[in-house]
Parts: C-alpha cells; structure tokens; sequence
C-alpha cells in the first residue's frame, strides 16, 4: 500500500440500536476527508416498515448510503434469524467485493452484525469491532465472542471489557479502550433548552419533566417464551402504576410478533396513559430517557446509556445480566410477579441517582479516530492470538526421562551470595556460596558467574534447569504478592525511624540497618573496637572477623551492650512486621535465616504489646526448612514452569 494514502473504511449499520453507536464515528470520519474515505452500507431492520424505516434518519444525517441490502427473513422463530444470516452472507459478498474497503467496523452483537464479521473475514478485509468483550448475558454474548475472535481490531468500551478479550487471547496491541462513542452525544449538554417540547411532542402537552415512564423490552432468544411473559407482567404493572408511558416496539429478535400480540391484546395503542412508537431520533430519545421519571425494560440502553443522567431504572429479566452498571439501575431477575415489578416501580419512579460515567468520558471517537490512522495495512491480515504459556509436551526421549527437573535458586543475602540447584522434590542438589561485594555492578557479575557455573555442573548432574528464582515476599492465597514492578514486600526497606542508621538503599531508618546480619556485624565491630564486646568465658581468636555470631553469643553470656544491640534490632524487625500485619493481615509469621530463632521471642512479644487487638495473638515462627530462602525461590520456578497457568 502507498504510505500515507486515505483509509477507506466501511461502516455497517443494521439497526436503531447500533446506529446510535456508529453515527458519532460515521461523522468523524466524514469530517476528516484528508484521512478517509467513508462508504456506508445498511441491512437489517433498517429497511423494514414495522421498524420505522430507520435508514431514513441516516439519509436525514446526511450520510451517503453506498448499499442497502434486504437481509431479514420474515418469521418468528429463531429459524427466521439463521435464515437472515444466510440471506445476509449471499448478499455481502458482491457489496465488499465492489467497496473494496480497508476495514469494516462492525458493532455489537447482533446475528446481522455476524453476518458482516464472517463475510470480510473470509474476504480478507480488516474488521474493527465495537463493544466487544462485554457481558450481557443471552444469546448475544456468544454472537459478540464470535465477532471478537473474527475481528482484527477492537474498540472496547470499559476496563472489564478490555480484560475479557485479552483473556480471550486477544492482542493486547490492538486493543483501544476507547469508551462508547455514543457519550460522546450524551455527555454534551443534554439539558437542551427545547427538552420540554420534544416530551410534549411524544407525550402530550400535559406530561411534566420526571413524570413519565419510557419502555422497552426485547425478546430473549434463548428462552422466548418465559420472555414473552415478562412482557405482559410489565405491561399489567404498567397499566396499574397509573402514569404516562412510552413504550418503544421491541427489536426483530426472534419472539417479538408474539410481544407486539400481547400489547395490542393488552390495548396497548388505544391506553391513554400510553403512546407506542416504532422508532425515536436518538438525540430526541436521550432528552427522553434524560428527564424521565424512570426506565424499565431490558434494553443495553438502560444499563448503559441511562446511567450517564443518573435516571432511575429497572432491568428486568436475564438479557442484561453481566453487564457493568451504576447505581441506579434495580434488576429484577425473577420478573414473575406483576406486583414484584410494581413494587420496583414505586421503588424507582422519581428518584435520582449520580450520573455514571462507566461506558465513557464523552472522548471515544478521537481516540478512535487516531486508533485507524495507526493501523498499518503493510502488517500482515493473519490474526495472531496471545495465547497463555503452557506445559511443553513431554517427549519420550531417554535422555529426557532420566533429567531431574530443577531451578537455579538465588539468595541475595547481605553478607552472602548464594546459588542453589533445587531438584523437583526440593532436594538441594549443590550450593554455592560466595561473599556478597561492595558494589552493585561486581554483585551482578558475581551472580552470574555462580549461575553459570551452576549450569555447567547441572549438565554432568543430569538436572535440567527450568528456570531461576529470587527468594523472598508475601504469600496470599497459596501465591506470591509480585506486586506492579515484581518488587512488594521489600521488608528489609519498611523504615522504622526517620533518624536511624544508613541503609544500604540510601536511606536512613530502614529495617536492614537495623536487623541484618550485616547491621548486627556492624555494631559488633563497634563493640570490638570500644573493647566491649568478650566476656569472660567467651573464646574468641583475635586474628578472626567479628560477625554477628559473635554479638549473639556475647548477649547469651550476659553482654548487656551486645544484648540491647539485638533487643533494639529485634524492636525494629518486630515494627516493621506489625504494619505488614495491619495491612495485609495474615494468618503467620514466618521468620527464616541464621538469625530466626534470635528473633522469634523478641518480635513476638514486640507484636503482642504494640499490635493492634486484632492482630496480637497471630504467631511468630521460624521455618524448620533447609535454607527456606532458596527452596522458596527454587518454588516459584517449579511451580510455574510445570503447570498450566491461566
């Protein structure tokens, strides 16, 4: 393709429903010829008189119609849907075929828009897809997953969504969470200052703002039938609720001839509390459903829309379940009492909530805009799907059978680096150790020489290296906090005073300067130095380094400076544990290392006398592991690498 060419893109349109979705992109495509080209094709209940013949709104928005294909079946069961389908799948072919269009975006989740998703799929034409990875709840939901997975692009509408198709194996690059382009219209002004006469045009002139009900049910094609008595449940608590209503025609689902049947049977057209119609303007039908006293049905508008003016709805049935809502929606899932939907209805009528801004911030169709000049048509069309990591299939090599299945463990210790092969039943195969240098870039070439070498040995000790783990954090639920950047629970760093001993991080205060092994080497050097550390009976060589095994043993033998050197290094470790405790609130505390079994009275009786209540009495112990550190690390290796993660 040449760089910089126009896009040609092909907007599809099938319903009211999907238009009211699709024009705020439709217009600002058209107002940027610079960058596209725009062709427009409309099917589905569009060209259908007992819809309101709603291609005609988008000849008003002054939208050039490309095509117009007659693609609905005439029926009543779900037979008449399949059929449309088909119907749909012979037709397009010719239409893209003849546009020849860079990408078609499609919405939603109709049977008609799958029609459009299968044909350009086929056709090797790009698809953008709108409203994918939501959840609704019937039929719809399948139909949507489907549309996602033929589709090379999507436009998503909240964060949940954008999860769902990325654990759908969606790539995550061609992912715009973009938020629905429809606030783009809602959230502009919407208390225009003719609000009024567009009630009273629809209504009648004595309907006051907030005293009427707007209604619409569709049918849900995977039960009809307990649908279509919901239907009449609603329309019977309507009727007994006594105020003015609009009641919209349902969609062209399958079961909705036998709704319209039950509303005329009902004199639904003749009431004079009612007025029904077959099709409003969007923009009329949002001041509608803005200054309404409530909203009931189970239209997406209602879980979507009417949130973003806080107007009170009831939702009624199965067909919405799943979907993200504010707080002023009331579902009645179990519709199967007149007087249960009009009991909601008391509940609800008049009231109002705070505006929601859950499906959008009123900027979707920028975003989306830049989203398509992004794409580049040089990429190759084939979707490539982002898979999770699985088990490699075992083979039935010999020499792979006899492996022993390891990890290379790693203990970043303060006065010792150590390196560990760990086998599958955390046996400790062979261990290295080395003393830990001073700077950070002759420690990392430390550790990787230990590593190697420990790779080499592998090989001759017949153990396959799956992996290298780092020691060390917070399990929750049988697994370990990473946390945003893999770095939570940097205990050592908690600061427990703003005036307290260097750290080696750079700051001051830090539980490592004041428990570590290297801290209480440090303030045995001190001792030492002040001739205050030996005591009698304590044999010590004086040629020897002086470690921290030196300040234990002079407090056990009664070294008051040695003892309140540890007593005030086991208050620190023992704080910092406590706001662990009153922020993730475990069930234990285990201490490991040489220095554990110092620590374990003095942090627990820290904790029982400076804890809250409510953590006081959880339980200090040590680990009774061999090197628990490195087995820890070795886990997180052997865990991961032989099971399917999902």
């Amino acid at each position: 393709n040449e760089k910089n060419r126009k896009l040609r893109v092909c907007v599809a349109t099938c319903n009211r429903a999907d238009y009211s979705k699709l024009a705020p992109i439709m217009s600002g495509i058209k107002s940027h010829p610079e960058d596209f080209e725009l062709e427009v094709v409309v099917l589905g209940s569009h060209l259908i008189d007992d819809y309101g013949n709603t291609f005609r709104m988008i000849e008003q928005d002054d939208f050039d119609i490309g095509s117009k294909l007659h693609t609905i079946v005439r029926g009543e069961d779900e037979a008449a849907m399949v059929e449309s389908v088909g119907l749909a799948l012979v037709k397009l072919p010719d239409v893209i075929q003849r546009l020849k269009p860079d990408i078609l975006v499609v919405h939603g989740d109709r049977f008609d828009a799958l029609a459009l998703a299968t044909a350009a799929a086929l056709m090797n034409i790009r698809i953008l897809h709108l409203e994918g990875g939501e959840v609704s709840g019937t039929i719809d939901d399948s139909i949507r997953h489907a549309i996602s997975k033929l589709a090379h692009y999507h436009a998503c509408c909240t964060r949940m969504a954008e999860q769902h198709l990325i654990a759908m194996c969606e790539d995550h690059s061609r992912i715009l969470l973009a938020g629905c382009p429809s606030y783009d219209k809602l959230l502009l002004p919407h208390h225009r200052e003719d609000y009024m006469d567009i009630i009273k045009s629809w209504l009648g002139d004595k309907v006051q703002e907030g005293d009427y009900i707007v209604a619409l049910q569709h049918p849900v094609t995977t039960d009809i039938q307990h649908s279509i008595k919901i239907y009449g449940l609603m329309l019977d608590a309507l009727i007994s609720f006594n105020k003015k209503t609009l009641i919209l025609f349902p969609n062209i689902d399958a079961g909705s001839k036998e709704m319209v049947r039950v509303m005329r049977r009902k004199g639904i057209e003749q009431h004079p509390n009612f007025r029904a119609v077959k099709h409003i303007p969007f923009e009329q039908f949002i001041q509608l459903v803005s200054h309404a006293g409530c909203m009931i049905g189970n239209s997406s508008c209602g879980v979507r829309e009417a949130g973003a003016f806080g107007t009170p709805v009831i939702n009624l049935g199965t067909r919405q379940t799943g979907r993200e809502t504010g707080e002023n929606v009331l579902h009645v899932r179990d519709a199967d009492t007149h007087n249960k939907i009009y009991h909601a209805l008391e509940l609800q009528f008049g009231k109002r909530y705070p505006c929601s801004k859950i499906y959008g911030d009123g900027n979707a169709v920028p975003r989306i805009l830049k989203f398509l000049r992004s794409i580049d048509l040089d990429e190759p069309l084939q979707k490539t799907f982002c898979f999770p990591p699985v088990k490699d299939p075992i083979s039935q090599d010999i020499d792979h059978i006899l492996e022993t299945q390891s990890a290379l463990a790693v203990d970043l210790g303060g006065t010792n680096l150590r390196v560990a092969i760990v086998c599958m039943r955390g046996t400790i195969v062979k261990k290295y150790s080395q003393p830990n240098p001073k700077t950070f870039e002759a420690r990392m070439e430390l550790i990787l020489k230990m590593c190697n070498d420990a790779m080499r040995d592998a090989v001759g000790l017949n153990c396959r290296i799956l992996g290298v783990g780092i020691g060390g954090g917070i399990i929750h639920h049988n697994e370990l906090v990473h946390g945003s950047t893999f770095c939570a629970a940097e205990l050592g760093h908690i600061m427990v005073s703003l005036e307290g001993p260097e750290c080696m991080c750079g700051s001051r205060g830090c539980i490592e300067a004041y428990a570590s092994g290297m801290a209480l080497q440090r303030e045995a050097k001190k001792l030492h130095d002040e001739d205050l550390l030996k005591v009698e009976g304590m044999d010590m060589k004086l040629s020897e380094p002086i470690t921290a095994a030196h300040l234990i043993n002079a407090a056990k033998m009664g070294n008051s400076k040695a003892d309140a050197v540890l007593t005030k290094a086991a208050t620190a470790l023992g704080v910092g544990i406590i706001n662990i405790l009153h922020i993730v609130n475990p069930s234990q505390v285990i201490l490991s290392g040489v220095l554990a079994s110092c620590y374990q009275a003095p942090v627990q009786h820290v904790i029982s006398q400076r804890a809250l209540f409510s953590v006081q009495n959880i339980k200090v112990v040590t680990s009774d592991l061999e090197e628990p550190a490195l087995l820890g690390a070795a886990s997180m290796v052997l865990d991961y690498a032989t099971r399917r993660i999902y």
